[in-house]
């Protein structure tokens, strides 16, 4: 989930394979559900930029609900959604299972875990939401994903490891847990890192504010 600069939240539908806004009054509208006339997989992680659009990633988790088992798009990669709603693209083509993502402030640069893959990625952002430039971040996939205003990443799965903009770990944030699935900056100050587990949720509060803070 993320919010957007109206307040809205912008979620990540799973059970629906849709991706969803939601008002403050809790009224939902769709947003995308499908792509070259075949069902999205299922949206798991989205950013959205300061103008409205947004990037969500498509893997494919075999839910017991579903009366499916082989992804629908028959590939699982990063999809933008432009701000009114007209241009969706899918903006990669090589990823084995993208999950977490995030981008920075200025919307110039694009975060993407291949959880697969065990590798996150950098990109830069153009003008029409393509991707370009891609780079590798680090060697570690991850599930969900944020990014505080030094511009490391925290990344989540046994605890949550943080990676300096070179792309070296410089700690980790053990949690009682078996699996983190997210993390978000957030409190008064956005200085609260909440992260989400198996079962709980548990926030630390930290020396450094988180990038993506509301304005």
């Amino acid at each position: 989930m993320y919010f957007d600069t109206k307040g809205n939240l912008i979620a990540c539908a799973d059970e629906k394979t849709e991706l969803w806004s939601i008002t403050p009054d809790g009224k939902h509208t769709v947003l995308a559900k499908t792509f070259q006339g075949k069902s999205l997989n299922a949206p798991n992680d989205v950013w959205v930029r300061k103008d409205g659009a947004m990037f969500f990633s498509d893997p494919f988790y075999k839910r017991e609900w579903w009366d499916y088992s082989a992804p629908p798009q028959g590939t699982e990669q990063v999809y933008f959604l432009s701000a009114d709603g007209k241009i969706l693209k899918r903006v990669t083509t090589d990823l084995s299972q993208p999950n977490g993502i995030i981008g920075t402030p200025d919307g110039k640069r694009l975060f993407v875990s291949d959880i697969r893959a065990k590798r996150t990625w950098s990109y830069s952002i153009d003008s029409d939401g393509n991707l370009t430039n891609k780079t590798l971040r680090c060697e570690f996939g991850s599930d969900g994903m944020t990014l505080d205003t030094e511009e490391n990443l925290y990344l989540t799965g046994k605890g949550v490891f943080v990676f300096d903009p070179s792309g070296k770990q410089i700690e980790h944030i053990t949690v009682p847990e078996s699996w983190t699935a997210n993390v978000s900056f957030g409190g008064s100050n956005h200085q609260t890192l909440f992260i989400t587990a198996s079962k709980g949720l548990y926030a630390i509060d930290l020396i450094v504010k988180g990038a993506n803070a509301a304005k």
